[in-house]
């Protein structure tokens, strides 16, 4: 049932939003294509403009890791697997959103199994394990990571896969065994593939050191403890044992545990050696520019606390998210006032069925391990942000690094909640009719994903293009400044739009684009090259021209015979997008 449900989430309006930035460049580099024979500092038209979308059937892998490597900094993993699965489809004219967001969704379908799996391993309980499959199939973070063109589904997949080898690792030091070889080897694989698909899976990595560090300084300090005792009981006994070595009993007992940490140092090793392989290609490839949305520079006091809130967002959309980001004010509202309730009655009750696991032998470990790593994470993700001065918090995206686990631990609370009675929750409800309230708001919230009207796209180009299908008559240059392939793909974005219009017959007049070359992002001084650009282009074409300028990040000096319009259609707000047009008459 979980797995029905979140399948028909995850592939309900699948390719109903416009693709993104981010989005382009999955589709362009899996296609084997490259953003560089888009001409810049010209103007050119719609077709020219989307030609790295056209499939091209001699376009091989390696021609994907060239480009890829050439121009993006990402690894090439998940770009390949695109690759060969968008030949599964046929392609003609442009390429198909849907086949390149269906493998994302297909992973976050097999997502809900895999931490069926985890949550038994870590538990050995089918009731937390099922109710953890059952979260997983309605969080809207998860359909939300399952709906985009990227390589974050996958990435969950290799998390949950290294989180069980964690579980189980832990597991075997519990019990003063050693590790098989056979999981030591697969954590090694699995941690390399994750590394290969997203470099922040080594954050992954760090959170799991972590949890391992703490499980070593306790096996330490409880054998400090076991040898002060054996030390006391020798003492007592000293003329039965009078002849034997002192350390002949703790070399003993030790053995095996010694045995398990060196093969969990191998395991540690191995992954070592699998993620430097990337550290040259990262290297060679990192372009500082790519990242400079999320670099923090000086801050005051309320950006300090952005962090705080962005991370808050974050952790609530695991579980519930109504429809915030209506057009509608009074659903905003009742919405938002809906989200309040609800965590103000689940958090109590998830808060008791933690601190009820943790005192259940049979499920502290888990519950100990999974909730070691989550506090690890977050903890690394703070260290970034507040010391290095890069904000992970702002990319929602990136806490996939420990969503699975979040998930696990919320299973095994709501699994206390099964059997609870009336007077020991609120709001007059069983456990039974608490948990089914629970998924009811998960459900609601997997809708509003689906709908758009909770995480909407970063890119609205839809609704810039219904702005200018009202506002322009005349032929169109749309015109942004260009310093990578991120702007790029916005443009993209709004020609992605305007193909379908002239699909649907609502096509603007001739529109032509302009990205004009400039090194830095934003240019302040009058004499910025995208500037001369323009002018140079605007003087080559014929009048009248509506002149669109959109994320362009120079001083705009008015060309002879252009004129700001200020029609009040013109003031609507538009996601990822900043514009102005310019009447050349």
């Amino acid at each position: 049932m979980s797995i029905a449900i979140g399948a028909g989430l995850r592939f309900t309006q699948l390719a109903g939003k416009s693709p993104w930035t981010d989005e382009f460049a999955t589709l362009v580099f899996s296609l084997g294509n490259s953003f560089k024979t888009v001409p810049l500092n010209e103007a050119i038209p719609l077709n020219l403009l989307m030609q790295p979308l056209q499939p091209d059937p001699a376009a091989g892998a390696s021609a994907v890791l060239r480009h890829l490597f050439a121009e993006d900094h990402h690894p090439p993993l998940y770009f390949v697997l695109v690759h060969w699965w968008m030949q599964l489809f046929p392609q003609s004219g442009y390429v198909s959103l849907w086949a390149a967001r269906s493998l994302p969704a297909l992973f976050g379908v097999i997502s809900i199994p895999a931490l069926y799996g985890l949550s038994w391993l870590a538990f050995r309980s089918q009731l937390v394990a099922q109710l953890a499959a059952a979260l997983m199939a309605v969080s809207p973070y998860g359909i939300f990571l399952a709906q985009e063109a990227r390589h974050y589904t996958l990435a969950v997949l290799w998390v949950i896969a290294s989180l069980c080898c964690l579980v189980v690792a832990a597991q075997h030091l519990q019990r003063r065994r050693p590790l098989p070889m056979w999981i030591v080897l697969s954590w090694v694989v699995v941690n390399s593939l994750g590394i290969a698909t997203h470099y922040f899976f080594t954050l992954t990595l760090c959170a799991e050191i972590i949890v391992l560090l703490v499980l070593w300084w306790r096996q330490r300090r409880e054998m400090g403890s076991e040898g002060a005792r054996e030390q006391g009981s020798r003492g007592a006994g000293e003329q039965i044992y009078s002849n034997v070595p002192a350390s002949k009993y703790p070399v003993k007992r030790n053995s095996h545990r010694q045995s398990s940490w060196w093969r969990i140092y191998a395991a540690v090793a191995g992954t070592v050696v699998g993620g430097l392989i990337w550290f040259p290609v990262l290297q060679s490839s990192y372009d500082p520019q790519m990242t400079a949305w999320i670099q923090s520079s000086d801050r005051n006091f309320l950006e300090w606390l952005n962090p705080l809130f962005q991370s808050l967002a974050a952790w609530i959309t695991m579980l519930a998210l109504l429809p915030v980001e209506a057009a509608s004010l009074p659903v905003v509202i009742v919405s938002g006032a809906l989200m309040i309730a609800f965590f103000v009655w689940a958090i109590p009750l998830l808060y008791r069925g933690i601190r009820v696991q943790l005192q259940q032998p049979s499920t502290r470990l888990g519950v100990g391990v999974l909730g070691g790593f989550i506090l690890g994470a977050i903890a690394i993700f703070f260290a970034i942000t507040y010391f290095l001065g890069t904000d992970l918090t702002r990319g929602a995206r990136y806490n996939f690094v420990y969503f699975p686990g979040v998930i696990a631990v919320l299973g095994a609370s709501l699994a206390v909640s099964w059997k609870a009675t009336h007077s020991q929750l609120t709001w007059g409800l069983n456990g039974k009719k608490a948990i089914a309230l629970i998924g009811f708001v998960g459900l609601l919230s997997g809708i509003t994903v689906v709908s758009n009207l909770g995480y909407q796209k970063y890119y609205r180009p839809d609704l810039l293009v219904s702005v200018m299908q009202r506002a322009s008559s005349h032929p169109v240059l749309i015109a942004t400044t260009h310093n990578t392939l991120v702007q790029t793909g916005e443009i993209m974005g709004i020609a992605w739009e305007l193909q379908h219009a002239a699909n649907a017959q609502k096509a603007l007049l001739n529109p032509q684009f302009l990205l004009a070359h400039q090194k830095q992002g934003r240019c302040e001084e009058t004499n910025c090259p995208a500037v001369a650009i323009l002018q140079d282009t605007l003087a080559q074409l014929p009048r009248p021209l509506d002149l669109w300028l959109v994320n362009f990040k120079a001083p705009v000096v008015e060309a002879p015979n252009c004129f700001a319009e200020e029609a009040s259609i013109l003031k609507t707000p538009v996601d990822g997008y900043d514009y102005q047009l310019y009447r050349c008459l």
